[in-house]
């Protein structure tokens, strides 16, 4: 895939006049960051064409020289973690000091408004039920660690306008509107883990998954070519690469652990299940080549349980298994290597609420994730995952992957959500119970079963989990096979 750079405007004015110009760097790599240790670590900027850059940190001297357009790049051999505050001296016709810089790991939280859902709920669009705990307005009179530290990047359009403070820590007042994501999943990560933390913080409500991909890819894809062959093309109704060129740009190819991804609601009220599946590996194929890790993890939340059906501004109307079709295109995206989806079917306060605001379990299972497949921790990591069924007389039986150490019914109730249907493909509600760790799906007015759907309806919420308290992950027996390309 052929990557492209961003050459500023106020550099590339500098250049075209023959001006002289000073080293710069981009506003991700300043004082208070967080290094990502045990890889390579990019440093970059820009400066006057054919100019030596000397940089040093950590016993390390590297050296480049800028090319014709004033880029340059070095490439810091692999960093041990560290929590004491060290210093960075870029040198070239002028010098850069960056000072209280930690090594560790950084994770990268982006998506839409569930991502960017603030630590502090104030905010009308945000405010969750008054008669819910608010674990995340005690998290605020806290004090805060130094060895997390947080880069959030305020909503903009103009890359050359990036709007962000730069790398705190916890105690600054940026805290407030971080991802609380970001933040719950920090606390737990630096807790198992025992390194320093960075999270940069990088999310748009609302936006679609083009959004945060360049246009360039589109052109580029075997898939998507074709229709982004037209000049100033849309895919599917939206001109790509506006989030990824204002606010993602100008932070690659920073060097981080993983990403966390929570989106998927706004491609969903345009019935793009269909294609969803592309559009993301798309996405996740061209951030990992610009970001220069070829499985560089991405750990996503499947999206929560909402009443779509009330929504009467959409482009499209919704019908119940709008959602559940979503659901399991996000599950098919598991083929993508490196990749983890985390299950919120039961964190739903209101069906009403397009936000839900327990974001700390989220963030919660999304560190499990992290913790099994990023930090190698013998761990579950998941719910129930349907893997198989059986037919048997007038039952289905019904296998799982991540069974756990066994699979509950959470609330010591009937299993809820199963439907069954006979040739006739009639789905009607079904008898389900646990057996030697499978489930088997039984109605009396289905004498010769053929498949099975499980949690199949955008208000379904089920008491079906594993031991571990993670639930189980909706699908349907007679599913379409999405084939990765």
């Amino acid at each position: 895939m052929k990557i492209k750079t961003l050459l500023t405007p106020a550099l590339a004015l500098l250049l075209a006049a023959g001006i002289k110009a000073e080293i710069t760097l981009p506003k991700v790599l300043g004082s208070n960051m967080v290094l990502q240790r045990n890889q390579s670590v990019p440093v970059w900027g820009n400066a006057d064409k054919g100019e030596k850059v000397t940089v040093k940190f950590a016993g390390q001297t590297k050296t480049a020289v800028s090319d014709t357009s004033g880029y340059w790049k070095v490439m810091l051999t692999p960093l041990k973690a560290s929590e004491k505050p060290a210093s960075m001296t870029i040198k070239g016709k002028n010098k850069i000091i960056l000072n209280n810089i930690l090594v560790g790991d950084v994770w990268l939280c982006s998506g839409q408004s569930n991502m960017e859902y603030p630590l502090n709920r104030k905010t009308k669009k945000y405010q969750g039920p008054k008669a819910t705990p608010d674990v995340a307005a005690a998290e605020l009179k806290k004090t805060q660690p130094d060895n997390i530290r947080y880069f959030y990047v305020e909503k903009n359009y103009k890359p050359n306008e990036y709007k962000t403070k730069g790398w705190v820590n916890g105690n600054d007042s940026v805290l407030h509107n971080l991802s609380a994501i970001g933040y719950f999943f920090a606390q737990e990560i630096h807790k198992e883990i025992g390194v320093p933390i960075g999270i940069m913080s990088i999310s748009w409500g609302g936006t679609r998954v083009e959004q945060w991909t360049p246009y360039w890819a589109y052109e580029q894809s075997p898939i998507f070519k074709e229709q982004a062959s037209k000049k100033d093309f849309k895919i599917d109704g939206m001109h790509p690469g506006q989030m990824y060129n204002s606010m993602l740009a100008p932070v690659i190819p920073f060097a981080t652990k993983g990403v966390l991804w929570y989106q998927g609601e706004s491609n969903l009220m345009v019935h793009d299940s269909l294609r969803y599946c592309d559009k993301f590996k798309l996405m996740v194929d061209t951030w990992r080549n610009l970001f220069g890790i070829k499985n560089w993890p991405f750990y996503y939340v499947q999206i929560a349980p909402h009443y779509y059906t009330h929504r009467t501004k959409d482009r499209f109307p919704h019908d119940v298994e709008t959602l559940p079709i979503t659901w399991e295109v996000q599950s098919q995206c598991l083929k993508i290597p490196s990749t983890g989806m985390a299950v919120t079917t039961d964190l739903v306060d209101s069906l009403k609420d397009i936000h839900p605001w327990n974001k700390w379990d989220v963030a919660h299972r999304l560190a499990l994730i992290a913790a099994a497949k990023s930090y190698g921790k013998n761990i579950e990591y998941s719910g129930p995952v349907y893997k198989s069924m059986q037919v048997m007389n007038d039952k289905i039986i019904l296998s799982f992957d991540h069974i756990g150490s066994g699979l509950i019914s959470k609330d010591g109730k009937p299993l809820t959500w199963f439907t069954i249907a006979g040739e006739d493909g009639k789905f009607v509600q079904a008898e389900a119970k646990i057996e030697n760790n499978q489930v088997i799906v039984y109605s009396q007015n289905v004498k010769s079963p053929k498949n099975v759907r499980f949690g199949w309806h955008e208000e379904a919420q089920s008491n079906f989990f594993n031991k571990e308290g993670l639930p189980a992950s909706p699908f349907r027996t007679d599913a379409p096979t999405w084939e990765m390309k």
